[in-house]
């Protein structure tokens, strides 16, 4: 099973909006077959495993990350496959929770006389595919706020400049995590001023990222990289109802994307904007924002982790990343659990699972 949950983690940030999935057949003590589900509409985990196998599937124990599925899509049923192999045992990481599949894949193979155990390594595989299993019970996708900050929590200098606040080593990872995300999400005051590309730049990329902006009157210059002829198709701007129709037209004449979502306080409303990305199959989200957004989406309880990248720098005067957070007293301040520590050069990063 960590074999399989190990190919698993391979497809991350690739498969969208399916899951992540690895398998590994095992027979008489030795791997016969394993794959991975590469991308969506491509071979998934199971059937590569067993193509892999040929012969020796028949008897074999299969190891998977998630319950298979049993219903055609952009490829046919991996139960379908699993019983034609002669597989005589499945053992599961985990249910999958998406209405479709929820325990349809496993009563097939049990009517049919294959043996399925669930449940091994499920804390492991609940971790790997975290985003999807949330937007398939709770609703929303997993959503992980990025900061780069110093010492005293300033992302920008008193001017507003933030370039470069972290060395070369944590950009380098903030690459890894954009490539790991379904989405990358900004504010309208982060894209005009870093006038970001948001792509994932680093080694192994398959598949960009959807670009998402918060744009509520649509009062972005056009002249942003965001909106040029290279990056138009795949960017997403999010408006609120009263933005005008003529820069929505001129938007999607580019290219762009215009989702038209209810306001909150005279911005887009962070729940509606959750909905409508886990809508199109968006399951992990990087939140790259400044304090006002990413603190209307903490405060809204849709953060689930901050990714803290501290430099060994003191700025005093400037803006800080806790700024648009709502104040609570000592006694309702929010926990949160690390669940990551590493140094990036000088830089350091945590990761932190943020309690709602």
């Amino acid at each position: 099973m960590q074999r399989a949950l190990s190919l698993a983690a391979r497809g991350r940030g690739r498969t969208a909006p399916n899951p992540a999935v690895g398998a590994v057949l095992v027979k008489g003590g030795r791997v016969v077959g394993e794959g991975w589900h590469r991308a969506a509409g491509e071979e998934h985990a199971e059937a590569a495993a067993i193509r892999r196998a040929g012969a020796r599937a028949k008897g074999a124990t299969l190891y998977l990350t998630l319950e298979p599925c049993a219903h055609h899509g952009r490829t046919p049923p991996c139960t379908d496959a699993i019983l034609a192999a002669g597989v005589r045992r499945v053992v599961a990481a985990l249910r999958d929770p998406h209405a479709i599949v929820n325990g349809k894949g496993f009563g097939i193979l049990r009517r049919a006389g294959v043996s399925v155990e669930v449940g091994l390594a499920a804390r492991e595989a609940r971790e790997l595919i975290g985003g999807y299993v949330l937007a398939h019970t709770a609703g929303p996708p997993r959503v992980t706020w990025k900061v780069a900050a110093t010492l005293d929590g300033a992302t920008a200098d008193a001017r507003g400049r933030s370039q470069w606040i972290t060395g070369p080593l944590a950009r380098r990872y903030g690459h890894r995590l954009r490539s790991l995300a379904d989405a990358v999400l900004i504010g309208a005051g982060t894209a005009r001023a870093d006038d970001p590309r948001l792509t994932a730049r680093s080694s192994g990329v398959r598949r960009q990222p959807l670009r998402v902006v918060c744009d509520t009157r649509l009062a972005l210059p056009a002249r942003l990289r965001l909106f040029s002829r290279a990056l138009a198709e795949g960017t997403v701007v999010a408006c609120g109802r009263r933005a005008p129709a003529a820069r929505r037209r001129a938007l999607e004449a580019r290219g762009v994307q215009v989702w038209v979502l209810p306001e909150r306080g005279g911005h887009v409303d962070p729940r509606a904007l959750a909905r409508r990305l886990a809508r199109a199959g968006i399951h992990e989200v990087l939140l790259e924002s400044g304090g006002a957004l990413g603190g209307a989406w903490l405060d809204a309880g849709l953060v689930d982790r901050l990714a803290l990248f501290t430099a060994p720098l003191v700025l005093g005067a400037g803006r800080r990343w806790s700024d648009g957070l709502g104040s609570r007293p000592i006694e309702r301040a929010r926990q949160a659990t690390v669940l990551e520590r590493r140094r990036l050069g000088p830089d350091r990063l945590e990761v932190l699972e943020v309690e709602a």
